[in-house]
């Protein structure tokens, strides 16, 4: 790897990481302990790890579709700048603004970007593409998760 290839790398590990700023500015506290949560839930310790992996997974995705540089390069890294934003405003929704029905609206969106990523990647590598995929599927997880923690605590504070 050159150097220039190494910067590049860092840097895609930077700005695939910065959407984790909110996640850290908006940390889960009492509220979040507070929630009824299903049964298979994992413990929260394991949501940092889980994000570090996926991170890294997605800078590396990133980068090779930027060492590829072909035409189709530009409209699949705008594709996934979108996807980054929702990816960000997810945590500030759930854990900032305590929101999750809004933040279940909201994942739908970030779901459907990662997907449009996945497809973009996949014309220009597929090595990218793969390394999205965990990505997809965790989201899938947590946008399940989120669905059923609005859900039976919606109706916790009817009852």
């Amino acid at each position: 790897m050159s150097g220039s290839e190494l910067f590049a790398a860092l840097v895609f590990l930077a700005v695939a990481t910065s959407a984790a700023l909110p996640g850290i500015v908006f940390r889960p506290g009492d509220w979040y302990r507070s929630l009824r949560k299903p049964s298979w839930c994992p413990p929260g310790w394991l949501f940092g790890p889980v994000w570090l992996v996926l991170y890294l997974s997605i800078a590396a995705s990133v980068w090779n579709v930027w060492r590829e540089g072909n035409a189709q390069g530009p409209l699949a890294l705008t594709v996934f700048g979108v996807q980054l934003v929702f990816d960000a405003l997810w945590s500030t929704i759930f854990f900032g603004l305590r929101r999750p029905g809004a933040a279940c609206l909201e994942i739908v969106c970030l779901w459907l970007s990662i997907a449009a990523t996945i497809i973009a990647f996949q014309s220009i590598s597929e090595m990218a593409a793969i390394l999205f995929a965990p990505y997809l599927l965790w989201v899938s997880f947590v946008a399940a998760l989120n669905l059923r923690i609005w859900q039976i605590n919606r109706v916790a504070r009817r009852g």
